[in-house]
């Protein structure tokens, strides 16, 4: 095992800084191979190796990209705002981990007549409301509000990091929570792309309603593949779990909510209306849904922490600053973040040219392709880039390419397509550059890369079958443009 770790690392290494001496094809840079090849060993090392030292290295060889300047390296990863709301929901959540409501949460969960049946059961249930709320949210708001609740039933259930069960959980909490965020539009960014993309080009509208309309039935085979995926490869060892039942947390009992409880739940609340409310209302109060829509996702959870920081019981915050950033943030999880931020940045940097390199490759290789075969390759060009990179990039250039070319074909419903390409996109969950969440999960000891890799690539060998055979077929049912 040393050696092997070993060898990954140096070849690695030798990726990350020699890869810019390698000959280039026609159409590449020099500062693109080097991109790629800083891309390919972090991602080697965060897999085999570890996700501390690895973050900081790709951050620092990406500062010797002659095209990025260190400021725009740092500037893309911690001054980013999606680092800065991974921070704040940290502290936010931890306030809310050191009240009794999670807890309340995650035993109403548990002791449901539904999850008395056993452990089957508690996981399918707990997943199936993770994928029904994240059908209306953000997949990363998502992530933060149900991550305290898995956790807090990790602790009811006496479950140790490391464990099978446990990491199934973490896994399936990843992949839910992406798969929603293709299944419809509502504040989901990555399908809107895709659709957005359709438009510009063809000067036709998709109606949510005929996108819904086939991606929510095949979200739920998808669901389905994961599902058994767990169940007949993972296998996670059960055995000390019969049929649960309230008796067995008899010992689990609670004062009355305090006063303190009330008031931290409460700045919980508004600030997860303040992530959802503009996709809610935005039909009817467009300008308030604006005036919401441009804090972002980083100022609510600032917000909340402000105001949990300022109220005082009894001589003490509701939330210690100190203490929050010190027990509350998880600093190898958010560095891994900045540095997934970063080599996003750098792959789509135009400077550096490789989206345009990697279009004008695929254009030519699809035209000579029969029209079921260009499908398949642009579904199978999304779901793997959307495993191993940004969604909101794979969105972006593979309907980009694909539409041109399906429109040029009258085999080919480009509409269905780009709808299709917008849904894959969203579901990579296999990488930690594939979403911030992924890279929190990786490294929470719940699970870690090398699960995500293999479970995330399995479900996504089940998601590429099921957009070719299922939601193409069905897109072409229900999209009519």
């Amino acid at each position: 095992m040393k050696n092997r770790k070993t060898l990954i690392t140096v070849f690695a290494l030798l990726a990350i800084f020699l890869s810019r001496f390698i000959p280039a094809p026609a159409g590449l840079s020099a500062d693109g191979m080097q991109v790629v090849g800083i891309f390919l060993g972090t991602l080697l090392l965060w897999i085999f190796v570890g996700i501390d030292w690895p973050s900081l290295l790709c951050l620092a060889a990406l500062t010797l990209v002659p095209t990025l300047e260190p400021a725009e390296v740092f500037a893309s990863s911690f001054g980013n705002e999606t680092f800065t709301f991974l921070l704040f929901t940290f502290m936010l959540t931890y306030a809310l981990s050191q009240t009794s409501i999670i807890k309340r949460i995650a035993l109403a969960f548990i002791t449901s007549k539904w999850a008395q049946k056993g452990a089957w059961q508690l996981t399918l249930l707990f997943l199936l409301s993770v994928l029904f709320i994240g059908l209306f949210i953000s997949p990363t708001v998502l992530f933060f509000i149900m991550l305290p609740i898995l956790e807090e039933i990790y602790e009811i259930l006496n479950l140790k990091k490391g464990s099978s069960f446990a990491s199934m959980l973490m896994i399936g909490l990843v992949v839910s929570c992406s798969l929603s965020s293709g299944m419809t539009p509502i504040a989901h960014v990555f399908p809107v792309i895709a659709l957005g993309v359709f438009e510009s080009i063809a000067n036709v509208t998709i109606s949510y309603a005929g996108y819904m309309a086939f991606a929510i039935p095949a979200g739920l085979l998808i669901f389905l593949f994961m599902f058994l995926i767990f169940r007949f490869i993972l296998k996670p060892d059960m055995k000390q779990f019969k049929q649960l039942d309230k008796a067995d947390f008899k010992q689990v009992t609670f004062a009355k909510v305090s006063k303190s409880e009330k008031v931290i739940l409460s700045v919980f609340i508004i600030v997860i209306l303040l992530w959802v409310l503009p996709g809610i209302i935005s039909p009817i109060m467009p300008d308030i849904a604006g005036v919401i829509e441009s804090f972002g996702t980083a100022v609510p959870p600032l917000a909340g922490v402000v105001v949990l920081a300022m109220i005082q019981v009894e001589g003490k915050p509701l939330l210690p600053i100190n203490e929050a950033i010190t027990k509350g943030v998880s600093w190898p999880s958010l560095i891994m973040a900045a540095s997934t931020l970063a080599i996003g940045s750098a792959l789509t940097n135009e400077g550096i040219g490789l989206i345009t390199y990697v279009s004008e490759v695929m254009e030519p290789i699809a035209q000579g392709l029969s029209p079921l075969l260009i499908i398949g390759l642009f579904i199978t060009w999304a779901t793997i880039e959307s495993n191993i990179g940004s969604h909101m990039v794979t969105s972006q250039a593979v309907t980009s390419v694909a539409v041109p070319i399906a429109l040029s074909s009258n085999a080919i419903e480009a509409a269905s397509l780009a709808a299709v390409i917008g849904l894959v996109a969203s579901i990579g969950s296999a990488t930690p550059p594939s979403m911030p969440y992924v890279a929190i999960a990786g490294s929470s000891g719940w699970t870690n890369t090398i699960q995500m890799l293999k479970y995330g690539m399995l479900v996504a060998v089940g998601t590429l079958f099921i957009a070719l055979l299922v939601a193409y077929p069905l897109a072409n049912v229900f999209i009519n443009v």
